[in-house]
């Protein structure tokens, strides 16, 4: 995380994540509450038949996705989320290569209309992700600025065979950040994109996911703003040493978010 930079027109280069969606059991209402989080704007599109598709703006740039889970998707356990996508040159041959990788694949490989083409894969120790092929969209507009992601951190159960896996089909380097905490940052062509550290029995029945970070300028405001609007909070707001103050939170369908006031970074 201390290697964030602000970046208005990123470049994802296969292995960096490039996009977020949120997928939740009321659309209306998320928008409300991010809106009234991050000053978010939103786009409807079509997306089939009584499918909706929300494009999520922020100062007149994408950043991201929302959409309502289906009858379907909430029948085979879905819960609310939020979804971590992941760059590749090739989505069908990254998908062939995380199953015999020893991943499972939830849906995919398909195509996303004038978009790109992805999938949904769930690694070998139960963490979610989707790989992104991409044609006409190639991500977020805006990457680790104030409203927009800026970091993403996988917890497991099993750091070394989640690692193992993530370099295999990635290239992902890692490298230990020093703390009291074992972590891991997560390095693709020398920069560091994302973290990773152990889920513990202290921690109680927390499985396996990819967690997504929001940039604010104040962590602790954030935080009594979205108790405010109907969140809750999973892990209060707590200083980082050299990367700065984070807090974990629901939002009011239960998907869980982080957001991170980065520490200014010495020149």
């Amino acid at each position: 995380m201390t290697e964030a930079r602000m970046q208005e027109t990123p470049e994802y280069k296969p292995g960096n994540f490039c996009w977020i969606e949120l997928g939740t059991t009321n659309a209306g209402a998320a928008k409300t509450f991010y809106k009234e989080l991050f000053g978010w704007e939103y786009l409807d599109t079509s997306a089939g038949p009584d499918m909706t598709y929300t494009m999520i703006n922020l100062n007149g740039k994408e950043i991201g996705g929302l959409y309502q889970l289906t009858g379907e998707m909430l029948s085979h356990g879905i819960p609310p989320h939020w979804l971590s996508y992941i760059s590749v040159k090739n989505a069908d041959e990254a998908t062939a290569q995380a199953t015999a990788a020893g991943a499972t694949v939830m849906k995919g490989p398909f195509d996303v209309p004038e978009a790109g083409r992805m999938s949904v894969i769930q690694d070998p120790t139960g963490a979610v992700f989707a790989v992104w092929q991409a044609k006409g969209n190639a991500g977020s507009e805006v990457y680790r600025d104030i409203g927009s992601f800026c970091w993403n951190e996988l917890g497991t159960t099993d750091t070394q065979k989640a690692a193992d896996f993530y370099a295999t089909l990635f290239g992902w380097a890692r490298e230990e950040f020093p703390g009291p905490m074992e972590y891991t940052i997560f390095k693709n062509d020398g920069q560091g994109i994302a973290g990773m550290y152990k889920i513990t029995p202290d921690m109680g029945p927390v499985p396996p996911h990819w967690l997504i970070y929001f940039a604010v300028n104040d962590c602790d405001a954030t935080v009594q703003k979205a108790t405010d609007a109907g969140g809750s909070v999973m892990k209060p707001a707590e200083d980082i040493p050299g990367v700065g103050r984070f807090a974990i939170l629901r939002d009011p369908a239960s998907a869980v978010f982080a957001v991170l006031k980065p520490e200014p970074q010495s020149t």
